[in-house]
Formats: C-alpha cells, sequence, structure tokens
C-alpha cells in the first residue's frame, strides 16, 4: 500500500500557534505528499507565516477565501475544508487528513497511523489523543477511543468517499465516526506516547467563550440525533470538566433549547436509527463493548479473523 497522504488545513486568525503545527509537520518521519491550507480569510499574521512556510516547501500549497467577518465554526469550518479539497486529485492519495493549526505534533504521527491501517483495513478513520496544558501538566481532554479526532481526522480515501465526506453542520465531526461503523469500519484512536499531541486551544472553546462552545456542543448533538438520556448521561460524566458543572449544564442546555425551539435535525433517519440504537446499548453495557460488538460485527461480515 502507498504511503502517500494529504494534508487539508482549514484556518483564520492562527499566528498565535501555527508554528508550532507548522514546524512539526516539516519535522514529521513520513511528510505528506501535498498539504493544501485555506486561509479562511484571515487578518492577522497568518497569511505572511503561510507565505513563508510555502515559499520554503513546495509540497505546501496556500488557497486564500475572502473575509468573512468572523470565525465560523462547524460549517464555516468545513466549507473552507472543502475548498482545499476541490484543490487536490483525491485518487492521487491513499489518505487525507482534515488537520487544525493549533496543535503540537509528536514526530512519527503520520507514519503510526499509516502503519495501523494498513495493519487493519476496516479502519477507516483514526488519530491519537490530545492533550492540554493545565496548571503546568500535560492532561488528557478525554476522548473516547471510538472516535478520531476532530482537529486531526485521518481518513482512507475511499472510506471518506464512501461514508459521502463531512456534514456541514457542527457535530460533522462525530457524524462521520458513527456513519463509519454503520457502514461495517472502524472509527479509533490510541492515547500512546507516540501518538499523544498537544491542542493549544482547549476543546469545545470558541471566540465568544468556553460556555458557547459547550452551548454549541449541545446542539451539535440534537442535531445528530443524541436522545435526551444519552445527552444527560453524557453531561453528568463531564461535570468535572471545567468549567465544573457549569461546563455540563451548558451542553444540556444546549441540546435542551434546540428541542424546544425544534431545530431542525440531520436527515438520515437509517443513520439516527443506528444511532440510537448504538447510544441505548452504550448506556446499558458501556461504550466500550457496545463499540466493540459493533467493531466485531463487522470483522465477521468482512471474512476477516477477530
Amino acid at each position: 500500500m502507498s504511503q502517500r497522504y494529504v494534508l487539508i488545513s482549514p484556518c483564520r486568525n492562527e499566528s498565535e500557534y501555527m508554528r508550532q503545527t507548522l514546524d512539526t509537520v516539516v519535522a514529521q518521519s513520513v511528510r505528506p505528499a501535498k498539504w493544501v491550507i485555506v486561509d479562511d480569510g484571515s487578518t492577522d499574521d497568518t497569511p505572511r507565516i503561510l507565505a513563508e512556510y510555502a515559499a520554503r516547501h513546495d509540497w505546501i500549497t496556500i488557497v486564500t477565501r475572502k473575509d468573512r467577518g468572523k470565525r465560523a465554526v462547524g460549517p464555516g469550518v468545513i466549507e473552507a475544508f472543502y475548498e482545499g479539497y476541490a484543490a487536490i486529485e483525491p485518487k492521487d492519495y491513499e489518505f487525507l487528513c482534515k488537520l487544525d493549526l493549533d496543535l503540537n505534533l509528536p514526530p512519527r504521527y503520520f507514519e503510526i497511523l499509516i502503519q495501523r491501517m494498513q495493519a487493519n483495513p476496516l479502519i477507516a478513520t483514526c488519530s491519537g489523543k490530545a492533550y492540554v496544558h493545565r496548571d503546568g501538566q500535560l492532561v488528557a481532554e478525554n476522548h473516547g477511543d471510538e472516535t478520531s479526532l476532530g482537529m486531526t481526522k485521518f481518513y482512507r480515501v475511499t472510506c471518506f468517499q464512501g461514508i459521502g465526506g463531512f456534514v456541514r453542520e457542527v457535530m460533522w465531526d462525530g457524524i462521520d465516526n458513527h456513519k463509519c461503523r454503520m457502514m461495517g469500519w472502524v472509527a479509533c484512536s490510541w492515547d500512546e506516547p507516540e501518538l499523544r499531541f498537544v491542542h493549544l486551544r482547549p476543546m469545545g472553546s470558541s471566540q465568544t467563550g468556553i460556555l458557547t462552545g459547550r452551548m454549541r456542543h449541545g446542539f451539535g448533538q440534537y442535531f445528530m440525533g443524541t436522545g435526551f438520556w444519552y445527552m444527560l448521561a453524557s453531561a453528568i460524566f463531564r461535570i468535572g470538566d471545567k468549567p465544573a458543572v457549569i461546563g455540563s449544564a451548558a451542553m444540556m442546555w444546549g441540546w435542551i433549547k434546540s428541542a424546544l425551539q425544534r431545530q431542525p435535525r440531520y436527515g438520515d433517519d437509517e443513520f439516527r436509527r443506528f444511532l440510537r440504537r448504538y447510544q441505548w446499548r452504550s448506556l446499558f453495557v458501556g461504550k466500550k463493548r457496545a463499540t466493540e460488538e459493533i467493531d466485531r460485527r463487522n470483522r465477521v461480515e468482512a471474512r476477516l479473523p477477530s
């Protein structure tokens, strides 16, 4: 199998963090064949820094979008991603990765992900685990093993195309994982020293505050199709995450507010039925076992050894 992979990085006003990401990608043991960075209307030093790196590395390409006047998470990020996706020929690559520019990656990060995917043909998407600096220590962001992380989604190109790509809504990075499992593939991440990366901007944060980010997460869960009892269990599970208690309350209110307003939900009925079955099973036996049951069934159906 080929090791050729392409990175696509939507970004806006990332001058504070981006050099760390740029430098750690340049230092990878297996470099990308191409890196398309989409500048989504930056107004800080981002364009100058990008031009500097593109001049030094001919495999870095910059795509510039018009300034929309604000940062747009969810749909806006994926719109920018797809502008980068339009600049490549997907069949030229075995793998692709949607990569944020606020990460510090370990040197063998992509090499190891490629090795894991070559060893298991059912893995559609994978990642390492995110850590953040907190009180002088590196602390895990607590993502489940059954998901590839949104800030560094590494995909087999054929599987990315098979699920229809990313949904242009807030919960795009949850829908894709469940859709992979629904279609018989594996979505996963590993918490190992050589795959741990530093997330320089906290998970769930927002340009208008972390509580806004948590409410946005609650809306995203509602849009995806998450049920009330699973959402409540998730909020309780994360009650200790900073800001403790009120962060979980903001997540729950984001879901409830969306339900009260009868906001639209993801339109794939089959997907939402699959998600509800998985979530109910997770409530009864735990998310790890529920995921293992699906993965084991998918291996049997693919006639692969367990």
